[in-house]
């Protein structure tokens, strides 16, 4: 019985460690997204290209 005490605590100190690298982690900024925002920019173009067709087309239709 005195097994599973220790293995109790033992996977509650793994657990409480690994818990603090990843707040730890969090803070530092280990899990921003750096390489996104670069890559966005480059298909800015299509998504205005795309809206201001929108309108374009729709006003073709109607009269």
């Amino acid at each position: 019985m005195s097994v599973i005490y220790l293995l109790i605590s033992i996977s509650i100190v793994v657990a409480i460690f690994f818990f603090v690298a990843f707040v730890r982690a969090v803070k530092t900024g280990q899990y921003d997204d750096d390489y996104t925002p670069s890559v966005r920019m480059l298909f800015d173009d299509e998504l205005v290209k795309k809206a201001s067709d929108e309108p374009i087309q729709m006003s073709e239709k109607q009269p």
